[in-house]
């Protein structure tokens, strides 16, 4: 049993879903589950649909037309047949799209974000799954929603383990089954989705479940780089690493795992294979068990768009345990993640990601008990096994903000 996720690029248009099939017919499919994303930039246009709803509801129908438009480009490739089936099943997806955005009633803006993203997962593998059979693929399409159960923590839920994994038990291992990343949904049957990028830890829960020999991520890069080569130049590629050491390169922000993935693959001691969709017989990165990481070079992270905030006493006394447990709850009370802290007698530094946009109200909140003073759009840049040539690529040209160095990994939040 293995279980294969796409992502976004991997099926981004027409040429992309057939060389999905490409790579299936090369690696084989028996006894196979892919977990599968939504199409190319899918997830931002759903996105904007959203928006659209809260802010200017008369932009809906464009926004919609657009993804609308985008797909049926990729259907009218990939069937010649324009009375196909696929056609029906794609409208019904997105009239529920548009009927949902009429009869919501929630004001939350996190619900209605599940409700809407959701749907390009829906699309994508409802599209896949047609094309599959068309070919001669048999395959069985899952509604992972069925499957997944999580509270109701909208936009970065967490999973009910122990529902899932019942409902997982009744999967049939032995066909090729379809299912989507990123979706779960609640007691009341609400879609929830497990945070961006989230397919990666969709594949690792079935995997769980399923007590799959493999997860194998496929990208349009070798594997695991020890740098992001959208900010990098001459990367590295790591032929393996440990569980460890990727849990703490997806803790620090590294793209390429998703940082919940790597957990229960590690509790069961399942390999994960990070591999490019472009030359699927090349070996990639394999993370295990006990594996060194190799070749031994330094791993550059880095994640923008950050916030540095320094946080005193107005009577400059000790910042001390009841003042940092009340940051703390007031960061969990805003959603606001926070990414490298550093305190000292009378002052408290926390980076952080305002990426659920709680950063003004939770400003307002601290100014009424701290002195505050803040940055925002600094990037926040962490070195896993750092060495001085690769310190001083960093520091040159930078101002640097804040410093903090560990034995193994050196972070730098610079402007």
């Amino acid at each position: 049993m293995r279980v294969f996720k796409f992502g976004g690029a991997s099926v981004k248009d027409a040429a992309a879903v057939k060389n999905l099939v490409k790579v299936l017919k090369e690696v084989g499919y028996e006894n196979t589950l892919l977990v599968i994303s939504a199409m190319g930039k899918t997830t931002n246009a759903m996105e904007e649909v959203v928006n659209a709803y809260f802010k200017n509801k008369q932009e809906i129908p464009s926004k919609i037309d657009e993804i609308v438009s985008y797909h049926t480009g990729i259907l009218s490739e990939l069937f010649e047949n324009k009375q196909h089936k696929i056609y029906k099943d794609f409208k019904v997806l997105i009239d529920e799209i548009n009927g949902f955005l009429v009869w919501n009633k929630s004001p939350n803006y996190n619900f209605v974000y599940d409700q809407i993203v959701g749907y390009g997962e829906l699309i994508s593998t409802t599209i896949i799954s047609a094309f599959l059979k068309e070919i001669g693929i048999t395959n069985n399409w899952l509604d992972v929603r069925h499957f997944i159960k999580t509270d109701s923590t909208y936009r970065d839920t967490t999973v009910n383990w122990e529902k899932t994994q019942s409902n997982v038990a009744t999967i049939n291992k032995k066909v090729l089954n379809i299912t989507q990343g990123f979706l779960g949904s609640d007691d009341n049957n609400f879609t929830t989705t497990l945070g961006r990028e989230g397919s990666d830890y969709t594949a690792a829960i079935l995997a769980y479940c399923l007590n799959a020999d493999s997860v194998t991520i496929w990208k349009d890069v070798p594997g695991v780089l020890n740098a992001d080569p959208r900010y990098f130049k001459e990367t590295q590629l790591l032929n393996s690493i440990s569980y460890r050491e990727a849990i703490e390169l997806a803790f620090y922000g590294a793209s390429v795992i998703h940082p919940k993935t790597l957990q229960p693959l590690q509790r069961k001691e399942i390999p994960l294979h990070v591999k490019s969709f472009i030359n699927p017989l090349d070996s990639g990165t394999t993370v295990g068990k006990g594996v060194k990481i190799e070749p031994e070079v330094p791993c550059f992270i880095v994640k923008k768009n950050q916030v540095l905030m320094k946080l005193s006493s107005l009577d400059f006394s000790f910042m001390v345990e009841n003042n940092i447990s009340e940051i703390f709850k007031l960061f969990h009370e805003y959603q606001i993640k926070v990414d490298l802290i550093q305190n000292s007698a009378i002052s408290f530094s926390v980076c952080i990601d305002n990426k659920f946009g709680g950063l003004e109200e939770l400003l307002t909140q601290l100014k009424g008990k701290f002195k505050v003073v803040h940055h925002t759009d600094v990037s926040l840049y962490t070195i896993r096994h750092f060495d001085s040539k690769a310190l001083e690529s960093l520091q040159n040209g930078h101002e640097i903000l804040l410093e903090q160095r560990g034995k193994e990994t050196v972070q730098l939040v610079v402007k």
